[in-house]
């Protein structure tokens, strides 16, 4: 099935209002074609999605050339691996804790709670170590597919 997701930026009232409306006619199609509930959530806006992008295009890049500890890394392992170097290296500190198993984790801060000056932040430490270690790094338009908005795959190696 189709992604029937809708993400609409709210700036003032006016805007806002048509956003609703844009939201609602949007929503009233599916439910009345296929029936299924839908959720809609109105929140602060955190980092912007294009840092998002920006973020997994450049954990797709690393991970598509890097190693860690001698062997390859997914995107996801990179991101802990980021995270967590950010916080230590930005002095927000990290806590690394026995698991639930015996396994010791690190306790990290959400990149989805992150606001924009966080987010750039992280953006530019990851950048930094990514050219640092030789990771050659895809240009930002080639990172982003311009109709779609997707995240172009990793680098093929």
């Amino acid at each position: 099935m189709a992604d029937n997701r809708l993400v609409l930026r709210l700036h003032n009232a006016q805007q806002g209002h048509q956003a609703i409306q844009q939201a609602w006619a949007h929503a009233k199609g599916y439910l009345m074609a296929s029936g299924a509930p839908m959720v809609l959530e109105v929140r602060p806006e955190t980092r912007s999605d294009r840092q998002n992008r920006l973020l997994h295009a450049l954990f797709a890049d690393v991970a598509a050339q890097a190693l860690w500890m001698g062997q390859k890394r997914t995107p996801a392992e990179w991101k802990v691996l980021f995270v967590s170097g950010h916080s230590v290296a930005t002095k927000q500190g990290a806590e690394l804790v026995p698991g639930l198993e015996g396994e010791f984790l690190n306790l990290r801060e959400s990149t989805a709670r992150m606001g924009k000056a966080r987010m750039a932040s992280l953006l530019d430490y990851v950048t930094a170590w990514a050219v640092a270690h030789g990771v050659e790094l895809r240009e930002a338009r080639l990172w982003v597919d311009a109709e779609t908005g997707e995240i172009i795959g990793g680098i093929q190696t």
